[in-house]
């Protein structure tokens, strides 16, 4: 299903590290298991696939039936953990969808803003807004322009029709406008963070309504669960990549590259950079994550990667299979010179390229590691995305941090109320 590929780690990581650390893999497993870690109270995605009802995801199936006959395009508003895996979820299917998503409130831009609401001119959308609180301020005025805007369009009474609200079961701004108006709402759940909570509602409503298999995606989620459920690091893959990240680190590779030569994997590394960087990145302490996309990046910052300074790690994920293949023609006159690759497959030419710079980064002092999904679709995504999830988990305990808060992000909101609010308001939660 998902296989794990060390050869590259020869000098860097041995088994002598691997027995070294592994009683504190056993620890940290014990402390996530039996809710005695840090941050225990917000570990609800641990068992969530096995909990996610049949009878859900086909309210999830009825509900999308009904958006998409009314609605011929979806607008999904969040930020961060409420925007991440479902735009990863969307591009790495490519068009497993049935009407396209388009995105607000992940940024504060007008240009998008306008841009977006240009091209929705003409058409019908529906509208998924995601907030707990309903007060984070990118998405919380992108709802209310992209409400306008939906009115201005469709009239007043369609609203109930397209907008549908995630958020707080019982509390909160967005709770109070999903009843005021009379939304169809679904809960966050309380002890699930932000960006563990891609198959809570959060990803899985918007992913349901845009037309995808949310049914395999849980699927493969609970074959994950199962996989990754003992702590023996000879049986367990996700934990024996958190314990050698950790190595990797304590031997001064602080900073991770997630690289990937398939472009749909592009948003599944910006959702691993936020699922990485907000969860281990307290205390002075965190390997930074970083993600890029090969070929082309290897156009770009190769030289980096080859010869730059080597504080680097890097994490492949590859895949055995795409969606589709393409093969490259033959040409009489042969004057490019590549008759030598023609009837071969793209996807060849691309595997070939992946193993040449595993070596070569490899031989430049850049220690990696390749995750491999055997195909590239729904239900090994469902798999991937908790492999990650738990091995963060572990790899936070590992390295002494609470894996499942994030303080310092509220540092720049603090700030920024300061400045747009006026002092009379600023008591205002």
């Amino acid at each position: 299903m998902i296989s794990f590929h060390t050869q590259y780690l020869k000098g860097f990581v041995n088994e002598e590290d691997i027995k070294k650390i592994s009683p504190a893999v056993a620890k940290a497993h014990a402390d996530l298991h039996g809710k005695k870690g840090k941050g225990s109270e917000f570990i609800g995605w641990l068992e969530l696939p096995s909990q996610i009802q049949k009878n859900f995801l086909k309210e999830l199936q009825s509900l999308a039936a009904q958006i998409q006959q009314h609605c011929d395009c979806l607008v999904s508003i969040g930020i961060g953990g409420s925007y991440l895996g479902i735009r990863a979820a969307m591009e790495f299917l490519g068009h497993a969808s049935k009407i396209p998503v388009y995105y607000a409130g992940h940024n504060i831009s007008s240009d998008y803003l306008y841009n977006l609401f240009e091209t929705l001119k003409g058409k019908r959308p529906g509208v998924v807004v995601i907030s707990k609180s309903g007060t984070t301020t990118e998405p919380a005025i992108a709802f209310r322009a992209v409400k306008k805007f939906l009115e201005a369009q469709c009239g007043p009474s369609e609203l109930t029709k397209r907008i549908i609200c995630v958020t707080d079961s019982k509390k909160g701004a967005l709770r109070q406008i999903a009843d005021k108006g009379g939304y169809r709402s679904f809960v966050i759940p309380d002890d699930v963070g932000g960006r563990f909570s891609v198959l809570t509602p959060v990803g899985l409503v918007p992913l349901a309504l845009a037309g995808v298999d949310v049914q395999s995606l849980v699927e493969g989620a609970q074959k994950g669960q199962q996989e990754y459920k003992e702590a023996d690091l000879n049986k367990n893959n996700c934990y024996r990549y958190a314990a050698i990240r950790n190595i990797l680190y304590r031997k001064g590779k602080k900073i991770e590259v997630f690289s990937s030569f398939y472009p749909q994997a592009h948003y599944v590394g910006e959702w691993l950079k936020q699922l990485f960087g907000e969860s281990e990145g307290k205390n002075g302490k965190g390997i930074f994550p970083a993600s890029m996309i090969f070929s082309t990046d290897l156009h770009s910052m190769g030289q980096q990667m080859q010869e730059g300074e080597r504080n680097i790690f890097e994490t492949f994920i590859a895949m055995d299979k795409p969606q589709h293949d393409v093969l490259i023609p033959h040409e009489a006159d042969n004057l490019d010179g590549f008759n030598y690759v023609a009837d071969k497959s793209f996807d060849f030419v691309n595997k070939k390229a992946y193993e040449a710079t595993a070596a070569a980064h490899f031989e430049g002092g850049v220690p990696n590691m390749t995750i491999g999904l055997c195909q590239a679709d729904v239900f090994h995504l469902g798999h991937l995305f908790y492999f990650f999830e738990k091995a963060v988990a572990i790899s936070g305990y590992l390295l002494g941090v609470n894996p499942f808060d994030q303080p310092g992000v509220e540092a720049y909101k603090k700030k920024m109320f300061a400045l747009l609010c006026p002092p009379s308001f600023r008591s205002v939660p």
